[in-house]
């Protein structure tokens, strides 16, 4: 039974990884490639993803994740091809270094997926209270192009706080089993401390 259920995690780490720079990549060029120019009494007016930072921070952390990814899922390839545990890591600094990335990971793509996606609100509804108006009603083809990067965004910012999640369940599952640490020896009324 714990052989089957090793098997479906590594599985899973390597189809997450794999979600992940597919999806990364994805967001990352639909942005880096949307521009789209307008002409306003004979002067042109070219938006692209520059002109909002937060953008510029989505590509760069998606690409970073898509990078990341690959690296990983190498990795994970390379572990199942061997027989080893893709999930379970036997080196404890190489579970810290994949617990840290991992969470790194989670926090920036949330970062700058969320970032991203108030930009984009702000820009496709705009601030009546300051009167600023929305863009996207001069720049469609723009803003549908940066609504399905985000979408993409989203999907693989969720994919890396799951993978947070098993890199750290792998982390701590090697400082002991069951409800104690290696090495304690100090016990009151029965519980390992």
């Amino acid at each position: 039974m714990a052989g089957t259920a090793e098997r479906k995690l590594k599985v899973w780490e390597l189809v997450l990884r794999c979600l992940v720079l597919g999806v990364g990549a994805a967001a990352a060029a639909l942005v880096a490639t949307d521009s789209q120019t307008m002409t306003f009494f004979s002067m042109e007016r070219r938006a692209k993803f520059t002109d909002m930072k937060a953008l510029v921070l989505l590509v760069a952390a998606n690409g970073a994740a898509a990078g990341y990814s690959l690296l990983q899922a190498g990795r994970c390839a390379v572990s199942m091809a061997r027989g080893g545990g893709a999930l379970v890591l036997s080196s404890r600094a190489l579970a810290w270094a994949v617990f840290s990335g991992d969470q790194l990971l989670a926090y920036g793509m949330l970062a700058a997926t969320a970032a991203a996606l108030q930009s984009s609100l702000l820009g496709k509804l705009g601030q009546p209270e300051l009167q600023w108006m929305g863009i996207c009603g001069l720049y469609g083809a723009f803003c549908r192009q940066v609504s399905v990067a985000i979408a993409c965004a989203v999907v693989a910012m969720l994919a890396t706080v799951v993978l947070a999640s098993f890199s750290a369940f792998n982390l701590f599952r090697l400082y002991g089993g069951r409800g104690g640490c290696k090495g304690s020896s100090t016990t009151r009324n029965g519980a390992s401390w």
